[in-house]
C-alpha cells in the first residue's frame, strides 16, 4: 500500500513561530483578577488619596528647583489617566472571568435542582406504590382484629358446648 503525501492526522502539529510575544490567558487572568480586588479595597484608595495629597502638597509647598509638577498638574493627570486606562480592562477582565463562573454554578445548580426533582417525582411514585401495596397486606391491627374475633367465636363454642342440653339425645335427632 502507497503512503499518502501530506501531514498526517494522527500527529499534532508543531506549533508556529511567531514574533508576538506569547502569554499564559489563564495566569494572565488570575493576575488581573488580583489586581481589580486590590483597586476595589479601601487600602487602595486610602494609598492613593495620601500619594495625590503628597504629590500636590509636595508640588506646592517645595521650593521652585524641587517641583516636578507645577499647578494643572498635568503629569499627575497623565499618570492617574494611564493608571484608569489601565485599571478599566483589568476590572472587566475580571467580571467576565466572574460571569463565567458563574454561569458554570448556575447551570451547577440547575442541573442539580432537576436532579432533585426526579428523585422527589421518583421517591412519590414509590410512596404511591407502597401504600397501595399495604392497602393489599395485613397489618398488625387487621390481624389483631381478626384474631380477636376469631377467640370470641371459640369462647361462644365453648360456652354452648358446657351447657347441658335438656332432653334426649334421640330427641335432637328428631329436629
Amino acid at each position: 500500500m502507497a503512503e499518502r503525501e501530506g501531514p498526517r492526522l494522527d500527529v499534532p502539529l508543531a506549533p508556529r513561530r511567531t514574533l508576538l510575544p506569547t502569554y499564559d490567558p489563564e495566569s494572565f487572568g488570575r493576575a488581573s483578577e488580583r489586581i481589580a480586588r486590590f483597586l476595589g479595597t479601601g487600602r487602595f484608595l486610602l494609598w492613593m488619596t495620601i500619594v495625590i495629597i503628597v504629590w500636590i502638597g509636595w508640588n506646592v509647598l517645595a521650593p521652585h528647583g524641587w517641583k516636578f509638577d507645577e499647578y494643572p498638574f498635568i503629569f499627575l493627570t497623565l499618570a492617574l489617566s494611564l493608571q484608569a486606562s489601565y485599571a478599566a480592562p483589568l476590572i472587566l477582565l475580571a467580571q467576565n472571568r466572574q460571569d463565567d463562573r458563574d454561569r458554570v454554578n448556575l447551570e451547577q445548580d440547575r442541573s442539580r435542582h432537576e436532579r432533585s426533582i426526579a428523585d422527589t417525582e421518583f421517591l412519590t411514585r414509590e410512596i404511591a406504590a407502597l401504600r397501595m401495596g399495604l392497602g393489599e397486606v395485613a397489618t398488625r391491627d387487621w390481624i389483631r382484629s381478626e384474631l380477636a374475633e376469631l377467640l370470641k367465636q371459640l369462647q361462644e363454642r365453648d360456652q354452648e358446648d358446657a351447657v347441658p342440653r335438656t332432653g334426649s339425645p334421640e330427641s335432637d335427632q328428631d329436629r
